[in-house]
């Protein structure tokens, strides 16, 4: 009996024991876990505290980063349409281009149709050709036309486009200039200057004219509306024209069409030619001077003394001393 008492009592003694254990263990887990809960709370709103700064910190950035992105953006739209609105000008400019290319096509194939039906009147008109030149005057064997040597190879016109010749006597200007052309078929060269030594063509000055049938359809018909300043005296044309293209190894003849003279006095500009357009050893002087008077001033005023009748003095007294004719129309009218 008493051996039975003994293990009951130890057996209780152990097992109290790991109750107590274990409800110790329990209490001191417990107990440690309250302790530390408030650090760990602490250390993790410093934690929370420092992300949110830090995300703060990165939105004000991103804000900023935006606020740029959005002025470029702006300044990006600008210029898109500013670009939109050069495209759009550009688009019209190629349009315009375009419809002048179309318009320059049609006129050349005009152009092309008009060559087409010109060359087929001028087979047409052969014959007509023929009967006409049978009409020209004949020259005769001193080698005249109406009085008029043309013995020249080389021939300037010298030709008044004053106001007073373009009002007056412009279309008769025209037709004489044409008859003096069909007078030489065919030179060497030929030049058209103003009364003021201005050329018609100024890719031509100081230089010949190449003399063809097409050049002078062009010379005609830029006589038409050529009016370049005149002061209204041949001079200045017949000094330039004796300078520019006076030689003594060439038969040159120089042709003035005009009707006034404004200079102050005759005998200074018979002098001045005389010194410029010397004879030359055996021979006359280098350039033949000829002259055409119309009479529009004289017409008009019928004063004595006034700058038409100038001009005949002037002229007459040139050609005379230079070899050359003058000669007075009677009217305006072609």
């Amino acid at each position: 009996m008493r051996k039975r008492e003994r293990d009951i009592e130890l057996f209780s003694l152990s097992f109290l024991d790991c109750i107590c254990c274990g409800f110790g263990a329990m209490i001191l887990l417990f107990v440690l876990s309250k302790f530390s809960m408030p650090q760990q709370i602490e250390a993790a709103q410093v934690d929370l505290k420092a992300r949110i700064e830090r995300l703060a910190q990165e939105f004000y950035e991103i804000r900023g980063e935006s606020a740029i992105l959005d002025r470029e953006l702006s300044a990006k739209r600008e210029q898109l349409s500013q670009e939109k609105k050069r495209l759009a000008r550009l688009q019209g400019d190629v349009s315009e281009i375009e419809g002048r290319f179309a318009a320059s096509k049609g006129d050349a194939e005009v152009q092309n149709i008009i060559a087409e039906q010109l060359a087929r009147a001028l087979q047409q008109l052969t014959e007509e050709q023929k009967r006409l030149q049978q009409l020209q005057p004949r020259r005769r064997a001193d080698g005249q036309v109406g009085g008029i040597p043309v013995d020249s190879e080389y021939v300037v016109f010298v030709i008044d486009t004053s106001n007073s010749m373009q009002r007056g006597a412009w279309p008769l200007v025209q037709k004489k200039l044409q008859e003096a052309l069909e007078v030489y078929p065919q030179l060497k060269g030929l030049q058209i200057m103003n009364d003021d030594g201005i050329y018609m063509f100024s890719q031509y000055a100081g230089r010949w004219i190449p003399d063809t049938a097409g050049r002078r359809r062009v010379i005609l018909s830029t006589l038409g509306t050529w009016q370049p300043f005149s002061n209204s005296s041949p001079v200045e044309g017949i000094v330039e024209a004796i300078r520019a293209f006076h030689a003594e190894d060439r038969k040159i003849s120089l042709y003035v069409f005009g009707d006034e003279f404004s200079g102050p006095a005759v005998q200074p500009v018979l002098d001045e030619v005389d010194r410029i357009n010397r004879a030359a050893a055996g021979a006359g002087r280098r350039v033949r001077i000829h002259g055409v008077g119309f009479p529009t001033v004289i017409e008009r005023t019928r004063q004595p003394g006034n700058t038409g009748q100038r001009f005949a003095t002037l002229m007459r007294a040139l050609c005379h001393r230079n070899g050359g004719t003058f000669v007075g129309l009677n009217g305006t009218r072609p």
